[in-house]
């Protein structure tokens, strides 16, 4: 074999040599960025970015509005504290940029008021403890109010998921209760907004 051959296998195989290094390099660098890839997976619990908003953000994205129509059998108060037209001042926080704003009382109604906890129709997250429906909103209530405790059906859609859902009776109270029409901090035009109690509104 001449020198020139020697040369020749001798840079061939030293060829082969880099190339496979080069492989190998990029081989391994590219289990390095999978490993770290399903490592930060891991870490965050999350395989894609997700877009979920807060319960206050969702709740900002609702209509408040009412459209005015109050179930059969609810009585108008005779003399309420705050009679229709009022301005007063809400003090209850149920929605996103209510409390402190001003508000008109479009309805006063004598009835029994309840926070109740449910799950809602729609697959929605269970609510608990939420503020307000009336008796008259109730599926055949019966004449008494009901007790803490109670199960029953509820015929009110302030809420999505709420109409014909089963509730458990939180909190019951004799009261007077008002619809209100006002202008949230957030900006939204609110009408008929149904309910606030008369420990909720204070006079302007």
């Amino acid at each position: 074999m001449t020198k020139r051959n020697l040369l020749m296998g001798a840079a061939s195989v030293a060829l082969a040599l880099t190339l496979s290094a080069c492989s190998d390099n990029a081989e391994n660098g590219s289990a390095t960025e999978s490993h770290e890839n399903m490592e930060m997976e891991e870490n965050t619990g999350e395989e894609m970015p997700m877009d979920s908003g807060s319960e206050e953000d969702m709740d900002m994205d609702m209509d408040h509005s009412g459209s005015g129509e109050v179930p059969d059998g609810l009585q108008a108060a005779e003399n309420p504290t705050y009679e229709v037209g009022s301005q007063v001042t809400v003090e209850a926080d149920h929605m996103a940029g209510m409390q402190g704003v001003e508000a008109t009382v479009s309805g006063a109604f004598d009835t029994t008021v309840y926070s109740i906890s449910y799950t809602p129709t729609d697959g929605g997250e269970p609510v608990e403890d939420h503020k307000w429906v009336v008796h008259e909103e109730l599926e055949n209530p019966g004449e008494e109010p009901l007790q803490p405790g109670t199960e029953v059906t509820v015929n009110a859609d302030h809420m999505d998921g709420m109409d014909g859902a089963n509730v458990v009776i939180d909190s019951a109270e004799e009261t007077t209760v008002y619809m209100i029409d006002y202008t949230a901090s957030t900006g939204e035009e609110v009408t008929n907004h149904m309910w606030v109690t008369e420990s909720e509104i204070t006079a302007e």
